[in-house]
């Protein structure tokens, strides 16, 4: 695969960082889908286990300077997730949610990185895409990455709209998942994944009780 990517850019000349991206079938035969002349969302995953800046790249390239690596310097170590955290509702169809954002925190550690612009107070506008923060994630083997992002969805707090987390949560915890079997199909033949209890924020509960007594009273 790697091998006809490389092949479909010199054929179009292209020489610059970019994303050339097939489709694999169960018989692990691979099929050609577009070229993306761009860095891609997950190009965290590529740079987690290559140890490549693949942005600096671009640039430098741009620039007319030599990349200062060879493609058979090109190694993958380890394994990485990457968790789109998006203001949307994995319950309503994920349903793009706006509002303010009323706490934050962001996890960390060893092997933990986040990409992001949320933070406390910050007001999501309904003109843009819903991704908030990019949780990529870095392990040595794959039961220690998929351990290490259940952890940090775990330690991730981000109140005041609903978000992909705690769906993200559930897809770390199933077997088949954490077994590595998985593809395109995986979310259609796993429905209980869209079964668990959201988080309420205290203040909203406080509020709400507060309301019913009013009403019950007749104030």
């Amino acid at each position: 695969m790697g091998e006809a990517a490389i092949a479909v850019s010199k054929a179009v000349r292209y020489d610059n960082a970019g994303t050339v991206e097939f489709v694999l079938d169960q018989n692990r035969n691979f099929y050609f889908i577009e070229m993306n002349t761009r860095i891609q969302v997950e190009h965290t995953v590529t740079e987690q286990i290559t140890a490549i800046d693949l942005v600096r790249s671009q640039i430098e390239i741009a620039a007319g300077l030599p990349l200062e690596f060879r493609q058979e310097d090109v190694t993958l170590q380890g394994y990485a997730i990457q968790c789109r955290i998006n203001a949307e509702d994995p319950l309503n169809n994920f349903r793009p949610c706006t509002g303010t954002v009323t706490a934050y925190f962001s996890p960390g550690g060893i092997g933990v990185r986040i990409d992001g612009m949320a933070y406390k107070d910050y007001t999501i506008p309904p003109y843009y895409d819903a991704l908030l923060a990019k949780l990529v994630v870095r392990g040595r083997t794959w039961e220690e990455t998929v351990s290490r992002a259940h952890r940090s969805l775990e330690e991730f707090v981000l109140r005041g709209v609903k978000t992909t987390i705690p769906f993200m949560k559930r897809i770390m915890e199933d077997p088949d998942f954490q077994a590595g079997r998985f593809d395109t199909s995986f979310l259609k033949l796993h429905p209980k994944l869209f079964t668990y209890e959201d988080y309420t924020d205290p203040e909203d509960l406080v509020i709400a009780v507060s309301t019913a007594i009013a009403a019950y009273e007749g104030l």
